[in-house]
């Protein structure tokens, strides 16, 4: 059963600094909050932010491969109906010819 947490009268340079931290990690703060305890209670050292460590985009505290590697482990295979949808790219291209 998940637990919640609350810290209370934080200054606000301090929640501005875990604003700003959350923000170059690609994180929300209580991403980076749980990223933050998570590293405390598993004694590991601070990871650099994924684009710096030349590592892929990170969610919260996984990383994109490790969090589709969970989802197809259990079974989750993407609709069927997405393989007619056009791509981004494509509709990027039509827009920026229809001008």
């Amino acid at each position: 059963m998940a637990v919640n947490l609350s810290i209370k009268d934080v200054p606000d340079e301090l929640a501005d600094k875990l604003r700003q931290r959350a923000a170059r990690n690609h994180r929300s703060l209580q991403g980076e909050l749980m990223a933050i305890v998570e590293q405390a209670t598993l004694g590991q050292p601070e990871a650099a932010p994924a684009a710096a460590a030349g590592r892929s985009w990170t969610q919260g505290w996984k990383t994109i491969e490790q969090l589709m590697a969970e989802r197809e482990a259990a079974g989750w295979q993407p609709d069927p109906s997405l393989a007619r949808a056009p791509l981004g790219v494509d509709i990027i291209r039509a827009d920026r010819d229809s001008r």
